[in-house]
């Protein structure tokens, strides 16, 4: 039976440190997001003109005088003519509450409207995540550590998928697969045959970038002697690498998984055009060109709000997977 050294007792991790961690890095998150809504609501109090004005020209889809009485009623409904630090802290308030005011076209909740094709949106970029995961782990086991030639090529792919520009992608995947080869529909939907296509088109490139920071280390990995101890222990190659190499080789890609939420979410904007599906992306084009602002500002902040939950969620994929990081509390 062997002792245990007392630096190796020290070095375990602790319920307290990881709970600690996790509460910095929450802090951290409420700080970033707060960040996001200061600025957000900011911006659209700074736009030149009356607010009063620009809302009533919206709502009537034109431009012209209104009369006092007019600029009062919507003074009034909007609270507008509060203080602005009054306005702002209302604002957080019907945050916390779920509340992102009232769209000033279609007169209607912003949560209401954005939660209508929110889980369109949130169902492609998942799924574009998933997807980009899977390419990436293929791709890596079969080339990375290989043959210098294999290794190259492998290379190569993953520079060009990362280059290749979603719009330009998007066209092509529809062109071949949808009016070429008519396997799936050219009118996207929210049904799994219109959700191939635009996962796809985004899963791709996040692929690219997965594999090109994931296989440095995979192939460094590959090296160490524990791989070696596994081997001789009679482990196929595939076993290794799957559950020795990838295990430890990972964690560049799972930081930029937390980045990757947040692209596909933006990325969505130009993905849902071109295959016609519906989601948030579709929602923030009309509200930009009808200066809807509450709207506008509502899907920068659940943008926002993605991020730093993602990253969130990547600290604690750290703490699972890397053991090192359990006893950190820094």
């Amino acid at each position: 039976m062997t002792s245990t050294s007392p630096s190796e007792l020290a070095a375990r991790p602790t319920a307290g440190a990881i709970a600690l961690r996790l509460v910095r890095r929450l802090g951290t998150a409420v700080t970033v997001l707060l960040g996001a809504v200061t600025v957000a609501f900011f911006a659209q109090t700074a736009l030149p003109g009356d607010r009063a004005t620009a809302i009533l020209n919206i709502r009537a889809g034109n431009v012209e005088a209104r009369t006092p009485e007019e600029l009062a009623a919507i003074t009034e409904e909007f609270g507008l003519d509060r203080p602005l630090v009054v306005q702002f802290l209302d604002y957080l308030t019907g945050l916390v509450r779920g509340d992102f005011g009232t769209s000033y076209q279609q007169f209607r909740p912003v949560t209401e409207i954005i939660g209508e094709q929110l889980g369109a949106t949130v169902a492609l970029s998942l799924s574009a995540i998933a997807l980009a995961w899977v390419l990436m782990v293929a791709w890596i086991t079969l080339t990375a550590g290989r043959s210098r030639t294999v290794s190259a090529v492998g290379s190569i792919v993953d520079v060009t998928a990362a280059a290749l520009p979603p719009y330009w992608l998007g066209i092509i995947l529809l062109l071949v697969f949808a009016l070429g080869l008519r396997w799936f529909p050219v009118i996207g939907g929210t049904g799994i045959a219109g959700l191939v296509l635009p996962a796809f088109t985004l899963a791709i490139p996040l692929a690219g970038f997965l594999a090109q920071a994931t296989r440095t280390e995979y192939e460094r990995v590959l090296d160490q002697p524990f791989v070696l101890s596994a081997r001789t222990r009679g482990q196929g190659d595939l076993g290794v690498r799957l559950g020795h190499v990838l295990r430890h080789a990972v964690l560049p890609a799972i930081t930029l998984t937390g980045w990757a939420l947040g692209a596909t979410l933006s990325g969505a904007v130009v993905v849902e055009s071109i295959f016609s599906r519906p989601g948030i992306g579709d929602v923030l084009v009309d509200s930009v060109n009808a200066h809807d602002l509450p709207v506008v500002v509502g899907i920068v902040v659940l943008t926002a709000g993605f991020y730093v939950l993602a990253n969130l969620l990547v600290d604690v994929a750290y703490t699972i997977v890397d053991p090192r990081l359990k006893g950190a509390t820094a």
